[in-house]
């Protein structure tokens, strides 16, 4: 066997291992209703379709609520999903994900405010999608000590009432947000937090609908 096929059969092992070491997850949204596999609470839920998948409508919450997956563990790696809120009125629809979660009580989250997506009102428009690491680090502090930090509009910026498709990358310290097929991040932060692992779950505030949610480690 001559010396470049075998390198070229070594480069083909190295890449076919190199797939393989990221292991692809895929939740059941279908049972985020009943809580099979999942804890935490949104206070009504309902299932609905998007296109050929199953997509879960967050009706109401009470406040800042969240579930998460039961026994697992999330270090580093992409997690993409689709969601869909509302454009208004204001302070209707915030939706996203939690990462790094150990209860409902301490977690990060990067959730979206999709009635700023095309706010005429630059400020608004600003704070579109926001990092957050509850306990400590509210959206309330992070804006009145680090303005303009943790929460970034989007470019080109989604319409509110539409699906759209987020992809966050999280390496720590870092977290990257990108949105639809955008190759510049709309958001990059540093974690706030030092936990190194958590589970991942759902996160909303009034209403929000989540879909095709997937996890890649």
């Amino acid at each position: 066997m001559g010396k470049k096929i075998i390198i070229s059969l070594y480069l083909a092992s190295i890449f076919i291992s190199s797939l393989h070491a990221q292991d692809i997850f895929i939740p059941d949204l279908n049972t985020a209703i009943n809580g099979s596999g999942w804890k935490g609470k949104f206070v009504s839920t309902e299932l609905a379709k998007k296109d050929s998948a199953e997509a879960l409508i967050i009706t109401k919450t009470d406040g800042d609520d969240l579930i998460w997956l039961d026994g697992f563990k999330f270090t580093n790696g992409i997690i993409e999903f689709d969601a869909k809120g509302k454009s208004g009125p204001p302070q209707s629809s915030f939706v996203g994900i939690a990462i790094r979660v150990v209860d409902e009580n301490t977690y990060d989250a990067i959730y979206f405010r999709p009635f700023n997506f095309r706010s005429p009102n630059p400020v608004n428009k600003s704070h579109a999608v926001q990092y957050i690491s509850h306990p400590d680090w509210t959206w309330k502090r992070l804006r009145d000590e680090n303005p303009g930090e943790y929460e970034k509009g989007i470019e080109p910026a989604p319409n509110g009432d539409e699906w759209f498709h987020a992809k966050i990358v999280v390496q720590k310290p870092e977290v990257k947000v990108y949105v639809n097929s955008a190759n510049k991040p709309s958001l990059v932060v540093n974690e706030l937090s030092n936990r190194i692992d958590g589970s991942v779950g759902l996160w909303c505030n009034e209403f929000g609908m989540i879909a095709n949610l997937k996890i890649k480690q």
